[in-house]
């Protein structure tokens, strides 16, 4: 079976010189893919814009409105981390109907991967940590109101706690929330998911898989989900500056291989997205970002 993956041709946004969070990698992802045979273009499909009613689903009215027509104060975008401008408010929503897309095609293959996705510091009235809108918490949403699922799990693995998921769906026993991130790590103020698993600073391949494997199969069982979304961070490697763990390229694919299986043994369709990632080779971090799709892949075959 092919691998389905959602990429957004208008996924460009330039920011100044140094900033340390490169636009230019969601291109680079899908360039990859297909250099490498990992991907098809033909199994390539590209979202459309969400609708202002989805946004709302998950955010308030108002935020929605100021960023989008780009009047939010100064204070207000500092804590987003990113610049505002029209492509970068454009790049962030066709990502948003990026999730969304990965989503319905994982209930349709089983198996689909986004080459973007992953903003889990998004709260309904604001945006922090580089992220605008909760894509994770909208495409849930989204497709629970579209009548296609009901119950469904989060497996949030990206190096930070994904807190403003969790704060979403804090009351909401219709999604449950998981997220094993870095206990010394951003953001300061941790919230509540359904199961929050805290690693020490310094933890290696070995030593994370263990832990993950604990908690996966159990979590599946007991859940019993319709659909998994899982954030598939990179930030947990060695070398990304915003870390603080230790994994390796092999231990991030073993990650990988665990959860996608794992889910897709059991009979649970996965939808993927590439989570965090600041290392500083952007031709590293865009290899390790795609460690996602080959192991959907060699999983697929």
């Amino acid at each position: 079976m092919d691998l389905a993956v959602v990429y957004h041709p208008d996924y460009v946004a330039p920011l100044p010189d140094g900033h340390r969070f490169p636009m230019g990698k969601f291109r680079l992802i899908k360039d990859l893919l297909l250099k490498d045979d990992i991907i098809t273009p033909e199994k390539i499909f590209t979202p459309q814009l969400p609708q202002f009613e989805q946004l709302q689903l998950v955010h308030t009215s108002e935020y929605v409105r100021g960023y989008c027509g780009g009047s939010l104060d100064d204070r207000a975008q500092r804590r987003i981390g990113l610049p505002w401008s029209e492509p970068l408010a454009k790049r962030t929503l066709i990502a948003v109907g990026g999730t969304i897309l990965t989503a319905q095609l994982a209930l349709k293959y089983g198996c689909a991967c986004n080459t973007a996705g992953g903003t889990h510091h998004a709260f309904p009235s604001y945006g922090s940590g580089f992220c605008i809108f909760n894509d994770l918490a909208i495409a849930a949403k989204a497709l629970q109101q579209q009548g296609l699922v009901k119950k469904i799990l989060i497996v949030d693995c990206d190096v930070h706690q994904g807190d403003g998921t969790a704060f979403i769906f804090r009351d909401d026993n219709s999604v449950f929330t998981f997220s094993m991130h870095c206990e010394a790590n951003f953001p300061g103020k941790k919230q509540q998911s359904d199961l929050d698993v805290s690693l020490p600073v310094g933890l290696d391949d070995d030593g994370y898989l263990q832990i993950l494997a604990s908690y996966l199969s159990d979590l599946l069982s007991a859940v019993k989900p319709d659909l998994v979304l899982y954030d598939a961070g990179v930030d947990t490697h060695v070398s990304d500056r915003l870390g603080k763990l230790a994994l390796t390229d092999r231990g991030i694919y073993r990650r990988e291989r665990m959860v996608l299986s794992t889910c897709l043994s059991d009979g649970y369709p996965v939808a993927c997205v590439i989570g965090g990632g600041y290392g500083k080779n952007l031709s590293s971090l865009v290899y390790r970002h795609s460690l996602l799709h080959r192991a959907a892949k060699d999983i697929l075959e």
